[in-house]
């Protein structure tokens, strides 16, 4: 099977609206790691030994290969990660092999063969 797995780092108030594109685009489920930590750029000041950054939610999203793209640019528009520094970033990852796809298998092979 042709897959690829999204990670999306997103701002905790904008996960539901970035899961909402995913599965608009294509996407057929999605895990969620939540409060991630991360540090961009500039380093979040702290505030008397407190850290004043912002909660990160993790998505993963299992994707046919050829939706991955399409995917990746709807979540980013959604997110807005181009546009508002902080909102999150996304990338896509190969994937050699899966198991445990049993529910979203036929559709998932559906996508492929209607890309072919």
């Amino acid at each position: 099977m042709n897959l690829k797995l999204i990670v999306a780092l997103v701002a905790d108030e904008k996960v539901d609206r970035v899961m909402a594109a995913a599965r608009d685009a294509g996407a057929t489920g999605a895990s969620v790691i939540t409060s991630v930590r991360g540090e961009g750029l500039k380093p979040e000041k702290s505030f008397l030994g407190l850290e004043l950054t912002a909660q990160r939610d993790m998505l993963l999203f299992v994707v046919a290969a050829p939706l991955a793209r399409t995917i990746l640019e709807t979540i980013s528009v959604a997110g807005k990660f181009d546009e508002e520094p902080g909102s999150g970033m996304a990338f896509q990852l190969e994937i050699e092999d899966a198991v445990g796809l049993k529910t979203q298998r036929e559709t998932i092979i559906q996508e492929i063969e209607e890309s072919l």
